[in-house]
């Protein structure tokens, strides 16, 4: 069989297995052993054994169980429930206050889990209490987190980030630190849209009343952990003083530090941080050997200079291409996850990108974020279902608070794809880059 045919047979298979519910590692890893076969023979078989063993002793992929783990124990304290405090305090007096303090709980957390659910949880596990306390609609407010939850992948450390960068081989650091500025806009637009919809709207959110100035400075001193370990993590990176695996693992050992010291984690809750982080990086890792392969079947099709040629002879806009690049992604969130989505399009098209002359960093975070819009679009939207059935809300009112939040990481969505300046001008500035 042609490769090319291969290479397209690959994909449809591996689609139509995801739309019969096979699981994404078995449907990729039969896929690309089945059309690898009829490709390439037999010797497919040894390649995938070759595979299995490059991927799982490869020192690149070390910061991915590190921040996954980091994740685990931070979750395991109470830092989210102090950062959300603290932001109800401060904006006691602002329309819609709760809101807001829960999608800056959201943003401050990202620096440290980096996965929307994992924000959505650990921050409206204390918001929702006052939310239903203050008379909140739910509906508005759990659907601001859900947004706000595009924020945990796009606010490094990222799982997608690292995944992204090692199958495409740009550094991790500078795909890190690109997302930083973009993310701290995001979470400052879902903020001002909660205040005004709630300003307008003020049956939808009480005020919560007064608040001392004393009891604000306090609540400040509850947040000083978080900030520790995002320097831990990040700046060390920005100071070019560690690399992202040496972050990870020296941000791992401050917060096990300050969560025995501090938040009085003992061996119970340790054990749940160890064995929830070995599940996540277990499956990820087999998903990994599965993509691998799958990336090999494909690109030796050589995919991404087929549409570069098609794209050149039809003289097409290059800007042109990447918003129908983005279309595409977007329509895939509609039905697929963001893993899925990562390992099936970025060995494909981050090749095209490349070739049209864009930076992979800029496109690293356009990725991001429009995967991450999927997560809260019906019919997938892992993380809407997930709030629906952890916070007991109905469907429709998650959906009806959300979609507003939705139109808006959108707009997010074309500005960073318009002006890729916003994610390129920190990491330009790093040092050590």
């Amino acid at each position: 069989m042609d490769p090319a045919i291969g290479g397209i047979l690959c994909v449809c298979l591996l689609l139509l297995f995801m739309m019969l519910g096979i699981p994404i590692v078995f449907s990729l890893g039969f896929t690309a052993l089945g059309v690898g076969f009829l490709v390439y023979g037999s010797s497919v078989f040894v390649k995938a054994g070759w595979t299995s063993f490059y991927v799982w002793f490869d020192i690149n992929w070390l910061p991915l169980p590190l921040f996954v783990l980091l994740g685990s124990i931070i979750a395991e304290t109470t830092m989210g429930t102090d950062i959300f405090s603290a932001g109800r305090k401060w904006l006691s007096r602002v329309p819609g206050g709760l809101i807001a303090s829960g999608i800056i709980g959201e943003a401050v957390m990202a620096a440290a889990l980096g996965t929307s659910t994992a924000c959505i949880l650990v921050v409206g596990q204390a918001a929702d209490k006052e939310f239903k306390r203050h008379n909140y609609d739910r509906g508005l407010s759990l659907g601001a987190l859900l947004a706000g939850g595009v924020l945990g992948p796009l606010i490094p450390p990222s799982a997608t980030m690292i995944i992204y960068a090692i199958l495409i081989d740009v550094s991790i650091g500078r795909l890190f630190i690109a997302g930083v500025i973009p993310g701290i806009m995001l979470a400052v637009l879902l903020c001002a849209t909660a205040v005004l919809i709630c300003w307008r709207r003020p049956q939808l959110a009480p005020p919560l009343g007064e608040v001392s100035w004393r009891e604000r400075f306090s609540s400040l001193s509850r947040i000083w952990s978080v900030v520790v370990v995002i320097m831990a993590a990040l700046g060390s990176i920005y100071a070019g003083v560690a690399t992202p695996t040496e972050a990870a693992g020296m941000a791992c050992v401050v917060t096990l530090i300050i969560g025995i010291a501090v938040f009085r984690l003992r061996w119970s809750g340790l054990r749940r941080a160890l064995e929830g982080a070995a599940v996540i990086t277990g499956i990820i890792m087999f998903v990994l050997v599965g993509a691998s392969l799958f990336s090999y079947v494909v690109g030796s099709a050589n995919v991404g200079q087929l549409l570069y040629n098609i794209a050149e002879s039809v003289a097409v806009s290059p800007w042109l291409v990447i918003v129908m690049i983005n279309v595409i992604i977007l329509a895939l969130g509609f039905i697929i996850d963001p893993l899925t989505i990562t390992f099936l399009t970025v060995p494909v098209l981050a090749p095209l990108v490349i070739a049209l002359g864009f930076d992979p960093i800029w496109f690293g975070v356009v990725f991001v974020v429009n995967t991450q819009i999927g997560l809260i679009t019906p019919p997938m939207a892992l993380d809407l279902f997930t709030a629906r059935t952890y916070f007991e809300v109905p469907t429709g009112d998650l959906i009806r608070g959300v979609v507003p939040f939705l139109i808006v990481a959108v707009v997010f969505l074309a500005i960073i794809i318009a002006f890729p300046e916003v994610s390129l001008w920190l990491p330009g500035l790093m040092i050590g880059r």
